[in-house]
């Protein structure tokens, strides 16, 4: 690999940005998990609590602009999901185009960018064109970038880097002795976007559930016992103040104890 590229593998690595002279993350990463207890706990429709939890996911893309991190990454619908009722799938797909299509003027307007991350073959047609609109509409901005992880499952990620890296041999591209971690991380959905800092799960879950597994080999894990819509802008600088405690060694020994 040359030194351009390992300069910019390195630069994906978690890095603290910062913020008042504090350490912010530069990238945060959110499994949106709970929106079902949160509407089962009230006697809800499940779709209320996804409703309600569309709310939270603007008031943090809001809060992860003023508060200075650099991309937010959010979980919202996994390869895997696709298992769920029809009729609850339908009402996430809603909620997505209507998401898209009510706030994507205003994200605009606030210099976000979105990207997205996932598969896209075999998607309706409609929904893969407003996340088209969506990346197209947004392409120069270069405030926060939003991160919206469609359709995407880490596992199915690194199998399809392989499979591309394996072609690559085959086809005598590539030796066997230059498959590298880096290498590999080219493959990616979107290899230019740093790793993230920072893994959020709501609701008191504690895994990770097939989520940037690969770009999580170094990230902070927190996990908050709030349900996602009640996440809101306090809970995010909760997050960044449990961020700013850790000591983050990269595998070195820490600073002060040399342990």
């Amino acid at each position: 690999m040359s030194d351009a590229a390992s300069q910019r593998s390195k630069a994906r690595e978690p890095q603290p940005a910062e913020n008042d002279g504090f350490a912010v993350p530069r990238h945060v990463a959110i499994i949106m998990d709970g929106n079902g207890r949160w509407a089962a706990a009230r006697g809800l429709p499940r779709v209320e609590g996804h409703r309600r939890g569309v709310e939270a996911l603007r008031r943090t893309v809001r809060a992860a602009g003023e508060l200075g991190i650099s991309v937010l990454t959010i979980f919202s619908f996994s390869s895997e999901n696709w298992s769920r009722p029809p009729s609850e799938i339908r009402d996430l797909m809603g909620l997505l185009q209507r998401f898209i299509r009510n706030d994507l003027a205003e994200l605009h307007k606030n210099n976000v960018r979105v990207r997205v991350i996932g598969e896209r073959e075999g998607l309706d047609r409609e929904i893969l064109l407003l996340l088209q609109e969506a990346e197209d509409v947004t392409r120069n901005n270069d405030g926060l970038t939003l991160v919206v992880a469609f359709n995407y499952g880490s596992r199915q990620e690194i199998a399809q880097a392989a499979r591309r890296l394996a072609i690559e041999v085959a086809q005598g591209r590539l030796s066997v002795n230059e498959i590298t971690p880096e290498r590999l991380g080219q493959y990616f959905h979107a290899p230019d976007i740093p790793y993230p800092d920072v893994i959020v799960r709501t609701s008191g879950e504690q895994r990770l559930s097939n989520f940037l597994l690969w770009q999580a080999a170094y990230s902070e894990l927190v996990f908050v016992p709030i349900n996602w819509p009640d996440f809101d802008r306090a809970a995010l600088e909760g997050v960044i103040k449990e961020y700013r405690r850790r000591e983050r060694r990269f595998g070195g020994l820490a600073a002060k104890t040399g342990s």
